[in-house]
């Protein structure tokens, strides 16, 4: 980073790193809508994420060692991002963020039904997720329970019943 640190405190620590609003957003999608690309991570952004700032955000991501940046072999343009095995380990992080605003705010069901999972699965499934992170991320062999799949076919189940009761 840019900036010395204000103080040697774990939390303090870890939100020079995460403790804008965009860069955990940024590591939500690549980590539970597997975008891997600018222009996924820019135009799927159901925040509404500005070009520039995440341009900001994966630079500084990149930098300071949460994201991998390679180019994209089928486009000479394109950049592939992966998560490292640091944003990896944000999983139970992520999870436990997810159950409070779950709890404690007013989250749509399309929108919480991960993380619902995520709470109910607790420690052993984020390990399970963690470990197919570490195969579509860093290369690992891919495990045979697809935590990813059951998370997405969740959503889209209740996608399509939101969609039911509108429609």
């Amino acid at each position: 980073m840019d900036h010395a640190q204000r103080s040697g405190c774990p939390i303090n620590l870890t939100l020079e790193v995460l403790g804008d609003r965009w860069s955990l957003i940024v590591i939500r999608d690549l980590m539970f809508g597997n975008r891997r690309h600018y222009q996924e991570l820019l135009n799927q952004s159901e925040e509404g994420i500005a070009s520039n700032i995440l341009a900001d955000r994966l630079k500084r991501l990149v930098e300071s060692g949460l994201l991998s940046r390679r180019d994209d072999p089928s486009h000479a343009q394109k950049a592939i991002y992966s998560l490292t095995e640091p944003a990896i380990q944000l999983v139970p992080v992520l999870a436990q963020m997810a159950a409070w605003g779950r709890r404690h705010r007013p989250a749509s069901r399309e929108l919480s039904i991960r993380a619902e999972i995520l709470e109910d699965g607790g420690p052993a499934l984020w390990a399970a997720f963690m470990d197919e992170l570490r195969a579509l991320h860093l290369g690992a062999p891919m495990p045979q329970r697809s935590v990813f799949a059951e998370l997405q076919a969740a959503y889209e189940r209740v996608a399509a019943e939101e969609r039911g009761a509108v429609a």
